[in-house]
């Protein structure tokens, strides 16, 4: 791994850009920007480039055929091979292992500072200078609770997939996946092929979901065609499909051991008696993604709606700042693609004092229209269930960090007045820990009738106190 001084601010060097995140966004940024002339740090927090959806089993694993847990191969092939020829070229400095807490916006004139944490412990400074920045920060899943949720062998959809994917395990045997929303076919496609077997695939939406929004989807066959794959693969495994049905407890002593799932009705809520208990030892559930804006909000950025505000370029309002990928909205790799190309076209072309040329990226901005309105109908069919608070008992943990309940979080809106989720972190707790809120956000809000409101915090992640005391001191660029 090599690496150069971040300074591009001397007369007469190369303008240098930051991209932070090394998914499909980050790379695509990186390649473009620096086939453009730019000096390029990829900073990122994975020991290899790809992010979660190019999530790569560690080498000494020696995967045999690690293409076989992923689609689009090729692409990640293109963007790796990419990659490693833009770092052997000098372009391209690419850091691992390099878990980015802040960014420091110095001046207009003297660019940015990014401050990160090193390797798995996250206790040694470092520090990248750079004219720009490209935020390719991705998401996190949102999650919402159910009475045992915190049952050892209850994780997250993306959770069961990182483990497949990274680390080549399987958390059980006997599966069931759950929640809403398309993460959860290739989840469990990828459980059944990797020898688990999958009790169930319990999706709250319906098909009356998916046929109101008909005309959209099959505007883009090549998704269409995805999608029927996967479940063509599940029904040759003969794996149970549970549409308009969902989750509502989880059971066992020490370890799962069983679920409750039951039928929704029109309204989202559990339909008297259709309650069935499914034996397994691994629940894998989702509810969608949120996009990871913090580096952003503490930069200033504007948000629209929960997402990173960017034009037509990718600029945020902050002059020197991009965003692509899941920080600008939940959209999938081909729009993240098109976002991180067309991003780091941009950068390269302002960083060299050229007014950039649209028609440089006029296929990537084609591709991120149809994938927008993809991921607009993608959001309008998997909406997570409404009135999933009323299963959840008032001695359910809602805040692991804090072991908040749900009853503690009831409280605070009906007997002390909590009106929104500040008040009731204030007087709970809740959202006080690790996480900051990010994992338990969404379940508070909910629980409290409250909207959730993005949150400004000065770090992106935890930092120890000697880190924060030398931020001050003069540390050497990397």
């Amino acid at each position: 791994m090599s690496r150069s001084p971040g300074q591009g601010t001397e007369e007469g060097t190369t303008p240098t850009l930051a991209v932070i995140g090394a998914g499909p966004a980050g790379l695509a940024a990186a390649l473009a920007a620096s086939l453009r002339g730019s000096r390029v740090t990829l900073i990122d927090a994975g020991a290899q480039a790809g992010g979660q959806f190019y999530r790569q089993p560690a080498e000494e694993l020696g995967a045999r055929r690690p293409q076989a847990l992923h689609h689009q191969w090729r692409t990640w092939e293109r963007l790796r091979d990419g990659l490693a020829a833009q770092v052997g070229a000098g372009r391209i400095t690419h850091l691992t292992d390099h878990h980015v807490w802040c960014v420091e916006r110095l001046d207009d004139e003297a660019g940015f500072r990014v401050h990160a944490l090193l390797g798995p412990a996250q206790e040694e400074p470092s520090v990248v200078r750079a004219d720009a920045v490209i935020l390719a920060t991705g998401a996190y899943e949102k999650v919402l609770p159910f009475p045992g949720w915190t049952l050892p062998g209850v994780i997250t959809a993306g959770g069961a997939q990182a483990m497949l994917k990274g680390g080549l395990v399987l958390q059980g045997r006997t599966a069931v996946v759950a929640g809403t929303g398309p993460l959860l076919l290739p989840v469990a496609a990828g459980l059944a092929a990797a020898g688990a077997e999958v009790a169930a695939l319990v999706e709250s939406a319906g098909p009356k979901h998916v046929t109101r929004h008909a005309r959209t989807l099959f505007a883009h066959p090549d998704k269409l065609v995805e999608g029927a794959g996967y479940l063509a693969e599940l029904m040759c495994r003969r794996v149970p499909l549970k549409a308009r049905h969902a989750v509502v407890e989880a059971h066992g002593d020490a370890l799962l051991e069983a679920v409750t799932i039951a039928a929704l009705d029109r309204e989202g809520r559990v339909a008297p008696g259709s309650e069935q208990v499914i034996a397994c030892d691994t629940l894998a559930v989702g509810h969608g993604l949120l996009p990871h804006t913090d580096l952003a909000e503490a930069l200033g950025c504007g948000l629209e709606g929960a997402a990173v505000a960017v034009d037509d370029e990718q600029r945020t309002d902050v002059h020197g700042v991009w965003a692509a990928g899941e920080a600008t909205g939940v959209g999938g790799a081909a729009l993240s693609l098109a976002e991180g190309h067309i991003a780091g076209c941009s950068a390269a072309a302002r960083l060299a004092g050229r007014e950039p040329d649209p028609r440089t990226w006029a296929a990537a901005a084609k591709s991120r229209t149809q994938a927008r309105e993809f991921s607009a109908t993608l959001d309008a069919v998997f909406v997570p269930r409404a009135h999933w608070a009323e299963q959840v008992t008032g001695d359910t943990v809602v805040c692991r960090c804090e072991e908040v309940t749900a009853s503690s979080v009831r409280e605070a809106v009906t007997e002390l007045g909590a009106t929104d989720v500040r008040t009731v972190k204030l007087l709970t707790r809740a959202g006080m820990g690790w996480c900051q809120g990010r994992m338990c956000g969404p379940a508070v809000a909910g629980l409290a009738g409250c909207e959730l409101r993005p949150s400004r915090r000065p770090f992106a992640r935890p930092v120890p106190l000697g880190v924060l005391a030398r931020t001050g001191e003069d540390l050497p660029d990397e």
